[in-house]
């Protein structure tokens, strides 16, 4: 799953993708006009106009999980709307070294812009760096590294507003609700986005006086991981009266335990934006009442600003010469009310 302790620049949501960032920018005002200060629109923004060609290198670790397979997706999407764009993509691995491998592979072909999304971003910190000193500019994506000296622009998700969007979308369910209690379904412990998710929901929870979080436990972003440690929480505790799931794969096994034990006394919230989420949503048959996302088309934002890069350009709708440094994606909360808005981000 994502991992990343950088939250930057707030921009945009999964239901449109970074293409909407780099619409065409003109201005038809006068420069300098009278004592205004100069127009910088006229800056070149990238825009869907085929541009200079750029090859674009992308890696990843490997997509063992459905968020990262739609990131490779998105990747591969995106790139095939640009006919000066070639992509090189590589396999992608969980082993820090097999990936460090496929990013030097990269950087010896002479790729113009490199996209990383590292299995561990502290470990392929290095590689960036090389990257950047070889003249090759670096689109950091998600998990970061561990200097900013090692990428150009970062862009990835809000696991903190994740965890704080599902506590105030329970909060408001109840606020109204005395003595009303709350556990929570983590994703895996040892990673940072874990702590950030669950520092986020109680930190939202912390507004409401009257809800009480009374259980957590860990998983591991698996089915079988969701179902198991959902069933001990649902022996442990008899009475809740909402869950937050931190992962919507993990939430598959997890909604098998309640449908097991018979449970529909409580409303669930998940966490990424599966399809399989969206759809249990839509059908409103189900304890799962929404889900906060964790967009993987930011993949094909990273696409957008690497083109963008390649050509020397900015990006639409902003003054500035420049791509950002940092782009935040938005975690939005899908429900029964705008599903059908967020379905076709959802992944498989």
């Amino acid at each position: 799953m994502p991992e990343t302790s950088r939250r930057g620049l707030l921009f945009g949501t999964a239901a449109v993708s970074a293409g909407a960032l780099l619409t065409a920018c003109t201005s038809n005002e006068p420069k300098n006009a009278g004592n205004s200060a100069p127009a910088a629109s006229n800056a070149p923004a990238a825009d869907d106009k085929p541009g200079t060609p750029v090859t674009i290198g992308f890696a990843g670790p490997q997509a063992d999980h459905g968020w990262l397979n739609a990131i490779n997706q998105n990747a591969k999407e995106r790139a095939k709307k640009y006919s000066e764009v070639t992509l090189e993509i590589t396999e992608g691995s969980n082993d820090t070294a097999v990936q460090i491998g496929q990013i030097q592979t990269l950087i010896n072909k002479k790729v113009d812009v490199l996209v990383i999304l590292p299995a561990d971003g502290k470990a392929l910190t290095q590689v960036g760096l090389q990257a950047m000193k070889a003249g090759i500019p670096v689109i950091n994506l998600d998990r970061i590294f561990a200097s900013p000296q090692a990428y150009r622009c970062w862009i990835g998700g809000d696991n903190y507003g994740m965890g704080l969007n599902a506590g105030r979308y329970i909060g408001e369910k109840l606020k109204d609700k005395p003595n009303a209690t709350v556990i929570e379904l983590a994703g895996m412990d040892s990673l940072e986005l874990t702590k950030q998710r669950t520092q986020g929901f109680d930190d939202a929870l912390k507004n409401y006086p009257n809800i009480r979080k009374v259980a957590r436990q860990a998983a591991d972003f698996t089915v079988e991981s969701g179902q198991a440690k959902m069933a001990q929480l649902l022996q442990a505790q008899p009475k809740f009266d909402a869950l937050w799931n931190h992962d919507d794969d993990q939430g598959v096994g997890a909604l098998r335990a309640i449908a097991q034990a018979g449970r529909k006394d409580f409303l669930m919230v998940g966490g990424a934006g599966a399809k399989s989420a969206m759809d249990a949503i839509k059908a409103d048959d189900s304890v799962l009442k929404a889900t906060v996302l964790y967009p993987p088309t930011m993949a094909a934002s990273a696409i957008d600003l690497a083109r963008a890069l390649g050509q020397k350009k900015g990006v639409g709708g902003m003054a500035e010469l420049e791509i950002p440094a940092s782009v935040t994606l938005y975690s939005a909360v899908v429900t029964k009310d705008n599903v059908d808005e967020y379905l076709p981000t959802g992944f498989s």
